[in-house]
């Protein structure tokens, strides 16, 4: 995303800008630059000439000249606990590490909270907001939790960019992922293509707070929706499920009650704890469609033995990358992205997984 302009444009000096417009040269610094006191009349010559050239200043060199050390901070769930949210942290730091090797003045600090504790969001989001950086990336994984805080860098005018899940309304810069609503819709697709009777799926959502989470919301409603408005003149049972922890004394339990359902034909797992069920639901029931999300070591070995058939690749590492790279250019150009930078749907099966891997477009942080 970032660029170094000044190897395209280096034909373009200021000498000409200046000359074109009938100003100094130190009338078009000041103007490039946004800093000093320029006329009107004058300050509009230049951007006419910098227009017409379709100029833009080199990026390198506006940093280094205000000698000034940016600071990101980025709220994300505690990588060492989840490996979706490592392959986001490693995206952090490879934005971070990009930035650096264009010898820019970023640096990126993460504040991590527990995902399954909104009090950890609350105490984390609070420490960053009081580290006063110049911008924020944050996976608002607690809606309630997460209003007061936009609020109060909304107040401060600090610009605050959204990872894996898209809430509206709330003065973000940008949401970069993808359409959950949409991806919802993918899932019902692949899991009741070619079904010709009436059956039932079920969604299950794995150790989350489904009350609090819009991101699942949203996926649980598209899954729902197409369904109701594809599959007729069948009419397909949908049973909705949130589980406790894969750990705990009662899951398997709850598991039981999922494959006693009557016909069922699908499960779809919201999250990437696919892997903790795979294996159990296809074993009791063998001819069954299990679709999760996300391409992580677990779930990877799952496409390989054939108990996941379908994964939804969500690309949490270049979400991130992406999303500090955005950051940069925002506070660097003053240049606002577009609110939504949505992500393809990706799906992944045991006969594509390999090439997928192997592809020198992956950004999984996976290899085969």
């Amino acid at each position: 995303m970032l660029s170094c302009p000044h190897m395209i444009q280096k034909s373009i000096r200021i000498r000409d800008i200046a000359l074109k417009a009938g100003v100094s040269e130190g009338t078009v610094d000041r103007v490039i630059h946004n800093r000093g006191k320029v006329s009107a009349t004058a300050a509009k010559k230049v951007q006419q000439v910098l227009a017409k050239l379709n100029y833009k200043p080199n990026l390198i060199a506006r940093t280094l000249g205000k000698n000034k050390t940016y600071r990101i901070a980025a709220l994300i769930p505690d990588h060492t606990y989840d490996d979706y949210w490592r392959q986001s942290y490693d995206g952090i730091k490879l934005g971070e590490m990009q930035l650096a090797q264009f010898g820019i003045h970023f640096s990126v600090e993460p504040y991590f909270f527990n995902m399954h504790r909104k009090e950890s969001y609350l105490e984390s989001s609070l420490k960053l907001f009081h580290s006063k950086p110049d911008g924020v990336l944050v996976a608002p994984l607690f809606f309630y939790a997460s209003k007061p805080f936009f609020k109060k860098l909304s107040e401060k005018h600090i610009p605050f960019i959204l990872i894996n899940t898209q809430l509206q309304e709330v003065g973000a810069l940008s949401f970069i992922g993808q359409d959950l609503f949409q991806s919802g819709r993918l899932a019902a697709e692949l899991i009741s293509y070619g079904l010709t009777a009436s059956r039932t799926f079920a969604i299950l959502h794995i150790e989350e707070d489904l009350e609090n989470s819009v991101h699942l919301q949203e996926k649980e409603r598209g899954f729902k929706e197409y369904l109701n408005q594809y599959n007729k003149p069948q009419k397909h049972d949908v049973k909705s499920f949130v589980l406790d922890a894969p750990k705990s004394n009662s899951f398997i339990s709850q598991l039981k009650e999922v494959i006693a359902l009557q016909n069922l034909a699908g499960v779809f797992i919201s999250t990437s704890k696919g892997y903790s069920v795979a294996s159990f639901i296809k074993q009791s029931v063998p001819y069954i469609r299990i679709i999760g999300y996300d391409l992580i070591k677990e779930n990877l070995a799952c496409l390989q033995n054939g108990t996941l058939d379908f994964l939804i690749n969500q690309n949490p590492m270049r979400q991130a990358k992406l999303g500090i790279q955005t950051l940069a250019n925002h506070l660097i150009f003053k240049k606002d992205p577009p609110p939504l930078h949505l992500f393809p749907l990706e799906i992944i099966t045991p006969q594509n997984v390999s090439t997928y891997l192997s592809h020198e477009g992956n950004q999984s942080g996976i290899s085969i």
